[in-house]
């Protein structure tokens, strides 16, 4: 029997607690892993690093065959030649190390999944820049209604396109982010939210690079996770 596809997954360094131990620690929601395992790949969790410059990020990318970038907090604006807002919470270190795997996966032409955060990360790495608090361009906050409550709204896809093929012309999406792609550089903008706010972005170029905004694995929907272990 062939051994199952690694799909690394970019994991979070936050305060957690479990058991009598509250301390910081290396983490992702078990959501992400259970939907590579259901997609039929092992799950990998790759803590984020950039210490070993970029070969050490390729030899990381040689020994996997996906990668998952995953939500989280925002990315540094400076990242992307803009200063901070109030609103804005980052996290530097998690910056620099997923975007040297991501350059490196990139160069190797693996496939890619970016979820809420990680589609940012790809927009940032493909030269594009974001929208720092949709609450003050929408004037709500439906796509994060509140601390832990995910929005719900529709999302269409662009004919032709990797997130029709996997997702259908319209979907029913879950998203909780307060911030989103403005300008998706080389990428092409394949989704949006019905208040145009972009849900979906995709490099055609290459084997499979998708972003997608809101959180397919709280929903339990295998289907992009499916579609990146297709492409390996």
């Amino acid at each position: 029997m062939s051994a199952r596809p690694l799909v690394g997954i970019t994991a979070y360094a936050e305060p957690a607690r479990w058991g009598v131990w509250d301390t910081r620690a290396v983490l992702i929601p078990e959501a992400y892993v259970r939907m590579v395992q259901a997609a039929g790949a092992r799950p990998v969790v790759l803590p984020a690093d950039d210490l070993g410059g970029p070969a050490d990020a390729a030899g990381l990318v040689a020994r996997l065959d996906g990668l998952v970038l995953a939500g989280g907090a925002d990315i540094e604006p400076s990242r992307y030649g803009a200063a901070a807002h109030p609103a804005t919470k980052t996290r530097p270190d998690r910056d620099a190390g997923e975007l040297a795997v991501l350059a490196a996966a990139l160069e190797a032409d693996l496939p890619i999944l970016g979820v809420c955060r990680g589609m940012e990360l790809l927009a940032v790495a493909y030269g594009g820049s974001l929208t720092q608090h949709l609450p003050d361009l929408l004037g709500s906050e439906r796509h994060q209604p509140a601390p832990g409550v995910y929005g719900a709204h529709p999302a269409r896809f662009a004919p032709g396109s990797r997130a029709e093929a996997v997702f259908g012309p319209v979907a029913e999406v879950n998203s909780y982010h307060h911030q989103a792609v403005e300008k998706p550089g080389t990428l092409a903008v394949t989704g949006w939210a019905d208040d145009e706010v972009v849900e979906a972005v995709e490099d055609p170029g290459r084997r499979f690079v998708l972003g997608v905004q809101w959180h397919p694995e709280e929903a339990g929907d295998v289907r992009p996770f499916a579609a990146l272990v297709a492409a390996i």
